[in-house]
């Protein structure tokens, strides 16, 4: 027989997906240890496996991927080739409704085009505090996209309005957003794309405790830092709305000290994802204020799922003792706040737990 994770292995399935369709009655191991509850399955339930994958990737509906292995284990071809062309009209019903969504999409992209634009094609001469600065870019860097399919965010967004410099990066599974003052500027909105290596070159310029100057020439950036000088050309594409994203206080809020809090995600309990290439911590704020890690078959409802190494990061950029954890729900993102500065925080996508 095969154990649970040879089977997962073996079968591209994860080993909570497993669990999962076990509960759900649709592969249900041929024997399950009464004392420690571990799942066995017959060889021949291998292939049931398999193909339980590739409809799952195909989308199929769940109860549907139930009648398909019915028949696939009887006799019934003609309802199971049935059920595999109805699901594949759907698909493609599906695909055409979404050509049409995403035709009227770039209509309505075209009219803004022009006021993005404007945004981006602003003359403008600021001063920043070198420390505020640093300590923002600190905070961001480590969102800041790598996938080259999404140039748009390989970079750090300058939202500069009013007295106010926002600088954000995301990389779509996780956000951090910090804030610098400004003064030279009036109340008008403009926003530019750095580069990450441009980023990265304007903090090196910010050291010590005096000002650096922060110019923008349509689509040209320069920071000057004394002597030094950092300049180049803005990303050419828009950023996404960050604002929209932005957090509400979370229900569940927990001071954590943040030494203490990395050494228990680097030696406590982790799960990995679907991919098997990630390590997942498992978090939920308790009763008393405090977080505590999910092991194993903690089924708590209000568990998150984070990736581990992503949650490492955000730590380390939060650049305090404690921060402040924010848990809303099971599918929303994990917030990490300092405690004495509202202006900076991290969001983190959260990952699904099918067991």
């Amino acid at each position: 027989m095969r154990s649970i994770g040879e089977m997962a292995r073996d079968s591209g399935l994860g080993v909570s997906a497993l669990r999962f369709y076990d509960r759900a009655g649709v592969l249900v191991p041929a024997w399950v240890d009464p004392v420690s509850g571990y799942r066995w399955y017959e060889p021949e339930q291998l292939e049931e496996a398999r193909l339980l994958a590739r409809l799952r990737r195909a989308g199929m509906p769940l109860a549907d991927i139930r009648l398909v292995l019915a028949s696939w284990s009887g006799a019934d071809t003609d309802l199971l080739r049935k059920l595999l062309e109805a699901h594949l009209r759907r698909l493609e019903q599906g695909l055409s409704e979404a050509r049409g969504e995403f035709s009227a999409l770039r209509a309505l992209l075209d009219q803004r085009e022009n006021v993005m634009t404007s945004l981006r094609t602003a003359t403008l001469r600021l001063t920043v505090a070198a420390p505020e600065l640093a300590a923002a870019l600190d905070t961001v860097r480590f969102a800041a996209s790598t996938d080259p399919e999404l140039p748009m965010l390989g970079g750090v967004l300058f939202d500069i309005e009013g007295e106010s410099l926002r600088v954000v990066a995301t990389d779509r599974y996780r956000m951090a957003v910090a804030r610098a003052g400004v003064t030279g500027h009036d109340e008008s909105r403009v926003q530019v794309i750095v580069p990450t290596p441009l980023a990265d070159a304007m903090r090196a310029l910010c050291h010590g405790e005096g000002s650096v100057r922060l110019g923008l020439d349509g689509d040209h950036v320069t920071l000057e830092a004394g002597d030094g000088q950092a300049a180049g050309r803005c990303l050419d594409h828009d950023f996404p709305d960050y604002r929209r994203l932005l957090p509400r206080a979370g229900d569940r809020r927990a001071l954590v000290d943040v030494a203490d809090f990395r050494q228990a995600l680097e030696t406590g309990p982790v799960r990995r994802d679907e991919t098997g290439t990630h390590d997942l911590s498992v978090l939920r704020v308790t009763d008393d204020g405090t977080v505590a890690l999910c092991a194993d078959g903690d089924d708590h409802p209000d568990r998150v799922a984070v990736n581990r190494g992503f949650l490492l990061d955000a730590l380390a950029a939060g650049g305090r003792d404690r921060l402040v954890l924010e848990l809303t729900a099971p599918t929303a993102p994990i917030a990490i706040r300092r405690p004495d500065d509202e202006n900076g925080f991290s969001l983190l996508m959260p990952v699904r737990l099918e067991d």
